[in-house]
């Protein structure tokens, strides 16, 4: 068995089907799961799937492997990743597996695993599962398999969190036939004051009309045309598994989730008893400001759902989130990052105030930012390159921060240089006042990373 150890990745297992991941290699995830599982003193966990075509298969070889392992399986089926998390506050079992990709291209897969229902694993609790199958050491049983269908107490659930206004508003929502898209139709249900109509919401796997991932302003493109088609309040989209969203305006533009961030906050801020929001290294600098205007303190935090959701958990944060998508409403919601959840805290916000979406951002401070841009380099050399940053950074005095890679700091902005924990990509992101400065930090250090990836 060739086992690619790259795929173990800082905060889940994630591969291409076939090449990095197959029926006999989700066994014997499986199988080191059940052992380490055990060793934390556990024998029952939960077990769902996302709809990408592969993840069937790997479910069933999956639960195979756990089973002989001695770990008795719950079998949620197919599922979006925030109802995965629900089943473990539902069933009190707190821990489990979610088979899926998230927002990477239909050929890859994954295992998304967490051993207390409160995060995801991480760093070691990742890397020790390739030890475990390298070293064939596992634990033996045969343990029982129940199946749970989760879904009327997910839709119960999400519909007593949200209490709609009377405002009437008509809102397209893009499922972009991923996992959202066995649920969505029962969630946005039409009534007098609420219009929904949906788009690309069709289970399909393969993911025909674009792809999944809402941070990426491209896939956003279908939705904003029909927004500004049917005349809509605002539009919504989901990523792969559902954890994640993205939004457009009434005028067909995107609102980056930083901004989101701070359409919420506005919302909240005088309603929350803890006075702090947290957000990742991404994000604009102007969710700062707005958190210091409203007497918040900003908390900036490392970027990866497995932190960022631990990090929500333990300070009991009442919001915060990553500029990605992955969002955790505490002050009156269950905390987990749910893409059809924030979009309906979009909608109720909607349904409440005279103000349309485009005019929510009213006042903020203006900065240019660019979208985050990927660079592909292998995963053995993203560390060398991030290294090689700081010591660009060390020769020219420049300040910088290393809460997640290199970020470097101006008075008048910032340039974002990290590895993706989740790809074989450098990431990075600027940020200025003034689009000539925006266009001078783009110009000194994307030719710092194209020299860097020669070498």
């Amino acid at each position: 068995m060739q086992l690619n150890k790259l795929m173990f990745r800082e905060y889940d297992i994630r591969g291409i089907w076939q090449k990095d991941i197959n029926e006999e290699i989700a066994y014997h995830i499986g199988r080191a799961y059940a052992t380490k599982l055990l060793s934390f003193n556990k024998n029952k966990m939960i077990v769902g799937y996302d709809n990408r075509l592969s993840s069937k298969v790997i479910e069933e070889n999956l639960v195979k492997g756990l089973t002989d392992g001695g770990v008795d399986v719950v079998r949620l089926g197919l599922v979006t990743t925030p109802m995965y998390y629900y089943a473990w506050d539902v069933l009190n079992i707190k821990c489990g597996i979610m088979i899926t990709a998230s927002h990477n291209p239909k050929e890859y897969n994954g295992f998304k695993m967490s051993y207390n229902g409160i995060h995801n694993c991480f760093g070691k609790d990742v890397s020790d599962l390739y030890y475990v199958i390298i070293n064939g050491i596992y634990s033996e049983g045969n343990g029982a398999i129940e199946e749970y269908n989760i879904r009327e107490d997910y839709i119960k659930m999400i519909h007593n969190h949200i209490n709609m206004g009377n405002n009437k508003l008509k809102v397209v929502y893009d499922c972009g036939n991923g996992t959202t898209s066995i649920i969505a139709k029962d969630i946005f249900v039409s009534n007098d004051k609420i219009q929904y109509i949906p788009l690309y919401a069709d289970s399909d796997g393969t993911f025909p009309n674009h792809h999944p991932d809402p941070a990426v302003e491209e896939n956003l493109k279908q939705l904003k045309e029909k927004v500004l088609e049917v005349h809509a309040d605002c539009g919504i989209a989901f990523d792969g598994d559902g954890d994640r969203i993205g939004v457009v305006d009434n005028l067909g533009k995107m609102i980056p989730i930083d901004q989101f961030m701070i359409i919420i906050w506005r919302d909240i801020y005088n309603k929350v008893k803890i006075k702090k929001g947290f957000y990742d290294i991404k994000c604009s600098n102007a969710l700062r400001d707005e958190l210091v205007k409203l007497d918040i303190e900003p908390i900036e935090t490392r970027s990866g759902n497995s932190y960022t959701k631990l990090i929500s958990y333990e300070n009991n944060y009442p919001f915060g989130g990553e500029l990605s998508g992955h969002l955790y409403f505490r002050d009156r919601f269950i905390g987990t990052d749910d893409g059809i959840y924030a979009g309906l805290r979009m909608v109720e916000l909607l349904s409440r105030v005279n103000k349309k979406a485009s005019e929510l951002l009213d006042g903020i401070n203006k900065y240019y930012s660019t979208p985050e841009g990927k660079i592909e380099v292998s995963d053995t050399k993203k560390e060398q390159i991030v290294s090689r940053v700081e010591e660009y950074c060390i020769n020219k005095a420049y300040t910088y921060s290393k809460i997640d890679g290199i970020k470097i700091l101006y008075e008048d902005g910032f340039a974002l240089i990290r590895k993706s924990n989740t790809s074989p990509n450098i990431t990075f992101r600027y940020e200025a006042k003034t689009k000539e400065r925006l266009d001078e930090l783009k110009a000194e250090y994307n030719a710092l990373l194209n020299k860097l990836k020669e070498e």
